[in-house]
């Protein structure tokens, strides 16, 4: 029997300002851009359309493989896969799940030498997009597993020593999950409150973490806790590989969510969990980091599913509308249902446009796609959610009634509500739409603090600022004058874009040229204007993070048109598809111009404060609350576990 340790003093969670939270995610970013980035030059008005065209192209041998497992990964869905089963019990049947091992599914992306299949980010997502399209909860099993499970955080950061232990676990048998978020704890994660105390060559855990993605069936778990500074020991959030079997380690609740019903996502306790010090990912102090660049490519998965979801609903729309009749014609032919039908179709293929370019940028490793793939969450989880309300609305009484009961009264069971509840989850989780456009605003406005950041800093010295001032006179006088005047302004310029006996995606791109300069300009007179407030602004960089969006999803559909019609595949109708969808988008990009400068942002602010202040409590009256009783937020006290461990391995 080994000798008794000594019990750690667990600190308490720590208290910080707004301005110690900050400096706790600027830390964690990627200070240095060492690799081009079609996004980042989009934000600062240059449109460098040389980087995404012509459309990168993977190897033929990944093609080759990426090919026959999508066909092998095709034939199960179709064979062992029964979605409505699923959803009935809330549960992915363990014959499931073991038949996705044998498939090899667990180690899409894990190197073939650690018994992986290897594939590209390509084939990745689209194995996503065909699984999730079938069952979203097993796509979000196998998204969780391998974006940011253990996998891909030990393929960035971990040692020879790691990768040998537990990639061939995780790539044939071993269900992982990644463990940030706590019951107070979000998107803040300088207030994280379980940690990793240091007690000779090992760690203890302590805390409480919730949302654990696939943690009531993971064998191996990335937990994110703060080892406390010491002699020998420089602290900081860490990121640690556990075994969920560990003694300590309990499942304490499985969480039930108005949607993806068979997701085995929970509550886990730690209690003076040890961990070896080998079991450590990268130093101390860089989890964050660790998170943030593991979800550089990770954040792809989300859209990838997100497209599967489109190209369904197209398919239902199309059926549906077709046979359904109004007043003597297809509910298709009339216009109100038409426009749906139309903004389904082009927002599927550029969502599908957006995707596959920024896999295949991740793939040749030659750009810098932190923005492009924060990107593609952030429009990928809007406009899908807006595919699947319009889908919805398109089917009437019928998209409100579940597949189950479409069923029992002798009609098509086409689950219609149930991918809308499935999808809402989208703008929350990984990211949230709200989150997305601070992170995606920061890396947009990086250049300008770069050069101007000290002169807004209060806690810069008189002489900082003068020389941030000096910096800044310089480069804005090269940069500014760029913005007048470019390419989009010449009637003839990316001609190639407009192929005899095509529709014009020409005058898209200049569109885009324009716009991108225009969107530079804002910025500059936004932060001019505003300055160190400039933080607070966060309806107006939301909108400068929209337009970006926007411009880069024309861009990446006019590639995409232009690739396929190179290729002879269906070029004459990608071309219609990029141009309505740029038609479309061109109407939303101006009318986010025109919400830069005129919106209600100040007057919601004093209607904010008067809600909180109780000024408007009259208008609550007449209602009542039917929540039942307890605290907002639970209470993670760390301790041992006081109700039954609900950890089921699926063997």
């Amino acid at each position: 029997m080994s000798a008794p340790h000594n019990t750690p003093q667990v600190p308490k969670a720590p208290k910080v300002t707004e301005r110690e939270a900050r400096r706790v995610a600027e830390a964690a970013r990627e200070q240095d851009w060492r690799k081009p980035s079609f996004a980042k030059e989009l934000f600062l008005g240059r449109f460098r359309l040389d980087l995404i065209h012509p459309h990168p192209l993977p190897p033929p041998d990944d093609i080759r493989r990426g090919e026959e497992f999508l066909a092998r990964l095709r034939t199960f869905c179709e064979t062992h896969i029964d979605s409505a089963r699923i959803e009935r019990e809330a549960k992915i049947p363990d014959e499931v799940i073991a038949g996705l091992k044998e498939l090899g599914a667990l180690g899409m992306k894990i190197e073939t030498k650690y018994g992986g299949l290897g594939l590209t980010q390509v084939y990745y997502n689209k194995a996503l997009a065909l699984v999730g399209s079938v069952s979203p909860a097993i796509g979000a099993l196998l998204s969780a597993h391998q974006s940011i499970g253990v996998p891909q955080p030990l393929k960035i950061f971990g040692t020879q020593e790691q990768k040998d232990v537990y990639l061939p676990r995780l790539a044939t048998t071993d269900i992982s999950a990644f463990l940030l978020t706590e019951p107070d704890v979000g998107s803040d994660p300088a207030r994280l409150a379980t940690t990793a105390v240091p007690d000779g060559p090992d760690y203890v855990l302590d805390g409480v973490k919730l949302w654990t993605t696939n943690g009531v069936v993971a064998d191996l778990l990335v937990v994110m806790a703060r080892v406390p500074a010491s002699e020998g020991h420089p602290g900081g959030i860490t990121a640690f590989v556990v075994e969920a079997d560990a003694p300590g380690v309990t499942v304490e609740h499985r969480n039930a969510f108005m949607g993806l019903r068979g997701i085995e996502n929970g509550v886990t306790r730690f209690h003076q969990v040890r961990v070896p010090g080998a079991c450590r990912i990268g130093p101390e102090g860089a989890g964050l980091k660790i998170a943030l660049t593991t979800l550089n490519t990770g954040r792809l998965s989300l859209p990838a599913m997100c497209v599967g979801v489109g190209k369904w609903s197209l398919k239902i729309a199309r059926e549906w509308s077709a046979v359904r009749e109004q007043w003597g014609r297809p509910v298709a032919k009339h216009e109100a249902v038409g426009a749906k039908i139309s903004f389904i179709a082009a927002t599927t293929f550029a969502l599908e446009a957006i995707v596959d370019l920024s896999s295949q940028m991740a793939d040749e490793d030659r750009n810098d796609i932190r923005i492009e793939a924060a990107l593609a969450k952030l429009y990928g989880s809007e406009m899908g959610w807006l595919i699947a309300d319009e889908l919805v609305q398109i089917r009437g009484g019928r998209g409100f009634e579940t597949a189950a009961s479409l069923a029992a009264r002798g009609e098509r069971a086409v689950p219609a509500e149930q991918m809308l509840r499935d999808m809402r989850i989208n703008r929350i989780f990984e990211g949230s739409t709200e989150i997305m456009h601070l992170l995606i605003a920061r890396e947009a406005v990086d250049a300008h603090l770069k050069v101007a950041g000290d002169i807004i800093d209060p806690d810069k010295p008189l002489s900082a600022k003068a020389k941030a001032g000096a910096n800044a006179a310089g480069f804005y006088a090269r940069w500014l004058p760029k913005l007048v005047a470019g390419p989009g302004q010449l009637p003839r310029t990316y001609a190639e874009f407009h192929p005899a006996g095509h529709r014009d995606l020409s005058g898209h791109l200049r569109y885009v040229e324009r716009a991108s300069r225009k969107l530079a300009r804002s910025t500059f007179y936004a932060m001019s204007r505003w300055q160190g407030r400039m933080e607070t602004k966060q309806g107006f960089l939301g909108r400068i993070v929209d337009i970006g969006a926007e411009l880069f999803a024309m861009s990446a559909a006019c590639v995409r048109a232009e690739h396929l019609r190179g290729a002879e595949e269906h070029g004459r109708e990608a071309y219609q598809l990029a141009d309505a969808f740029c038609e479309q988008a061109r109407i939303r990009v101006e009318e986010l111009f025109t919400r830069l400068w005129s919106n209600t942002d100040d007057l919601d602010r004093r209607v904010v404060d008067g809600v909180l202040s109780g000024t408007y409590t009259w208008l609550e009256e007449g209602v009542i609350d039917p929540s039942g009783e307890g605290p907002w937020i639970a209470d993670a006290t760390p301790g041992p576990a006081a109700q039954e461990n609900q950890h089921r391995p699926v063997r």
